[in-house]
């Protein structure tokens, strides 16, 4: 049972507090999305697991070393994601709707195709933005006045 099979979610406290305009950008299509990013195997295991909101401008990365073929589930995760795969090239490959689930088993989410990363959003970001299948996906730092 390999898989990412995180959803949603670190909690705030694990992360420590971020503000948003100090974390990276993930441009998606035209949308633009203030990220947390989940690189580790710990990380992209809690996702944002325990979390009770997520503001319409931000999500959750997770960014892989190399191609993979896990899958997502929220497994306690308390809000309704919405969720986009991209692959190698930086083009989107699915975008999926998902529920909550407080019980096993839980439904696993994945493209059915390799993917190289994944973002989590509210509930209906990807639709509400005209994100779609095909679209550029780029992920960058932003940068400090000094």
């Amino acid at each position: 049972m390999l898989a990412v099979l995180a959803s949603g979610c670190a909690t705030s406290s694990s992360l420590g507090p971020v503000r948003p305009e100090t974390r990276p950008e993930l441009t998606i299509g035209e949308a633009v999305l203030h990220v947390e990013v989940a690189s580790t195997p710990d990380a992209r295991a809690r996702g944002l697991m325990g979390r009770t909101e997520l503001p319409s401008d931000q999500g959750m990365a997770f960014v892989f070393d190399g191609p993979t073929t896990s899958q997502f589930w929220m497994k306690d995760t308390l809000i309704p994601l919405s969720i986009a795969f991209w692959d190698a090239g930086n083009r989107v490959v699915a975008i999926l709707n998902m529920a909550p689930c407080r019980a096993d088993p839980c439904p696993a989410y994945g493209p059915h195709r390799p993917y190289v990363g994944a973002v989590e959003a509210k509930l209906g970001y990807f639709d509400d933005h005209g994100v779609e299948v095909g679209d550029l996906v780029a992920l960058t730092r932003p940068t400090t006045a000094r």
